[in-house]
């Protein structure tokens, strides 16, 4: 993996870098054949010290109903590398997850990310400066809005409005699960929002998350995926 760019960097010069990042996004489809989708799901322990990325990877066969089966797991800590600051939270857990991404012996096609894509102040999320350094199609889902407005949306599953910023569209307020609260879906690079909502409609399961970043979450959380060969029917 070619190295994007370094990460010691002041706040002042990582919010310089997130607007030239921004410019290498791609908002158009550029993905292959999915045969592996990988959930993404960042963490952190020893109060903030360690930063804790686990990826799932799933197969998925279209064939076979569709489903989703686990087919590879990574969980990568190492010593977090900023601090908190709100609009730079990639530069705090991208450098974990690529080195979860490391661990894996299957290439994803696709990745979903616990976190924003574009939908972010500068348009450079987690999920969209992820996708730049792994050069894959990504999506970020988040369980919350970080910017942007939106009107209300439906009560009914698949129920989704436009999010806006600056009279551009960066993201889709999605139902997921009836009556329950949304979920923010957004670009990160070699996708585009119609796509994005289509695969994350595809991988919904029982939960108001894909079932990619819902297991992630499962494994940070040290709950886990075992005995859970195949995961989803739908």
């Amino acid at each position: 993996m070619e190295a994007l760019h370094e990460w010691n960097l002041t706040p002042k010069q990582a919010v310089a870098l997130q607007a030239d990042l921004a410019k290498r996004l791609e908002s158009t489809d550029r993905i292959d054949p999915v045969e592996h989708i990988a959930g993404v799901d960042i963490g952190f322990e020893e109060e903030g010290a360690i930063t804790r990325a686990a990826v799932v990877v799933l197969k998925w066969e279209l064939a076979a109903v569709p489903s989703l089966t686990v087919v590879e797991q990574a969980v990568h800590r190492e010593p977090t590398r900023m601090p908190y600051i709100p609009g730079l939270l990639s530069f705090r857990e991208v450098p974990a997850a690529l080195g979860a991404f490391a661990k894996l012996s299957v290439k994803p096609e696709l990745v979903m990310v616990d976190g924003q894509g574009i939908a972010h102040p500068r348009r450079l999320g987690v999920a969209a400066h992820l996708g730049l350094w792994l050069d894959l199609p990504t999506i970020g889902i988040a369980k919350s809005r970080l910017y942007g407005k939106h009107p209300e949306v439906g009560e009914a599953r698949g129920d989704w409005v436009p999010l806006t910023a600056g009279g551009d569209v960066i993201g889709a307020v999605l139902r997921s699960r009836a009556k329950v609260k949304p979920v923010v879906v957004s670009p990160g690079h070699r996708l585009s929002l119609d796509t994005s909502l289509t695969w994350v409609m595809r991988c919904l399961g029982r939960t108001k998350l894909p079932e990619p970043t819902h297991l992630a979450d499962r494994l940070a959380s040290r709950r886990g995926t075992q005995g859970q060969q195949r995961l989803y029917k739908g």
